[in-house]
């Protein structure tokens, strides 16, 4: 019987004792595109390296057993993750999606939707199951949630969604970037699917562009096999180390980023400048509202610590401004309905020491209403 051990543990000896030839103990990057057979009928498990690599699959176990998934698919992005859960679908099949999604998604969906005739989305506050409940249709196929939500940290339960799921024979799709298996594994409340886009906190050093799915159940992983083997968008097998390598210190940069999260959360809730903190007191991710719209670009010039940049996950604290950045694609008037106003800035709190990253917010806070 395999030994079990602590998502610590898996985390520490990812990719140890793979290459029994050599003992490596950091997983080798295997370059090659193609592998030889010995004969007819007699491959080594490895033929061709967009449909499997060695490297990759170090990650893609790695991150299996991380989720409690049966199987898992590294792609060259998050997007490109999303796109191949779409094709499991075609119109008039429809998701239901949090209306609150991050930008990405709605572009992709909205696109693929109006364009090619794909997936209808429909989007509903998921914090609320009864609201969910009340949109299913029989063209509803899927539910995809993102807890917390991108950028409002809108917190849904999962654990009741996936039992409506279930009762209406609807897949479950989570989107657990914010959190990784670290902070949540949707997969123990009852969750198909979880999708991550890797180059976040799994990589954790904005080095990298991947995206990861775990699935459960065999047809739905032998399909997604299908689709990436097919589609061909897969993860380098450079890329896969390095985000083998961003793995192995995830148990430890979650704690930190959370911790000084939680400590910055607070101390802008006490700062005049700002009217509203969005926090779900999880992770490293939290949003504000500065009072004046007009503030917003000075706060971000001025800046000298925190980096005014369009992501999230890495060492470094990133200040997004959602508005030109992660959702200009949505239309203004339906951004700000969605609450994704003017006003909002999405802060991923880094690892820098947090009287540093308080220093920083004190001086751009100042310059605001001046």
């Amino acid at each position: 019987m395999t030994q079990e051990y602590a998502l610590d543990t898996i985390l520490a000896q990812a990719g140890n004792r793979t290459d029994p030839r050599t003992g490596a103990v950091s997983t080798p990057i295997f370059l090659s595109t193609a592998y030889g057979h010995h004969g007819i009928g007699e491959s080594t498990g490895f033929d061709y390296t967009r449909t499997k690599n060695p490297t990759r699959v170090v990650l893609e176990e790695t991150m299996a057993k991380l989720d409690g998934g049966d199987a898992a698919f590294a792609f060259a992005s998050g997007m490109a993750a999303i796109q191949v859960l779409m094709t499991l679908f075609k119109a008039p099949d429809e998701w239901i999606v949090s209306s609150d999604v991050y930008g990405g998604t709605y572009r992709l969906l909205d696109f693929c939707h109006k364009n090619t005739h794909g997936v209808k989305p429909v989007y509903v506050n998921t914090a609320d199951v009864s609201a969910i409940e009340s949109v299913i249709t029989p063209n509803t196929k899927a539910i995809f949630v993102e807890t917390p939500s991108n950028p409002l940290m809108e917190e849904c339960d999962v654990k009741a969604i996936a039992k409506l799921a279930k009762k209406h024979n609807l897949l479950l799709i989570v989107d657990n970037t914010f959190l990784t298996p670290m902070l949540y594994r949707p997969m123990d409340d009852g969750a198909d699917v979880t999708i991550y886009s890797g180059t976040k906190y799994i990589a954790g050093h904005n080095d990298v562009l991947a995206g990861l799915i775990v699935a459960k159940g065999q047809e739905l992983c032998e399909r997604l096999f299908y689709i990436q083997n097919g589609a061909g968008a897969v993860l380098s097998p450079f890329d896969s180390w390095l985000t083998i390598r961003g793995l192995k210190t995830l148990s430890l940069r979650m704690k930190r980023h959370q911790q000084s999260a939680q400590q910055i959360a607070e101390f802008l809730r006490q700062q005049p400048q700002i009217t509203d903190v969005l926090y779900s007191n999880k992770g490293g991710m939290l949003s504000f509202r500065l009072q004046d719209e007009n503030w917003v670009n000075p706060f971000l010039k001025a800046m000298k610590l925190i980096t005014f940049a369009e992501s999230l996950g890495g060492t470094e604290s990133f200040i997004t401004y959602p508005a030109t950045q992660t959702h200009m694609d949505i239309p203004e008037a339906e951004r700000i309905a969605r609450g994704v106003c003017n006003r909002l800035l999405r802060f991923s709190v880094g690892l820098e020491d947090v009287e540093d990253i308080k220093q920083d917010l004190v001086q751009a806070l100042a310059l605001c209403d001046k």
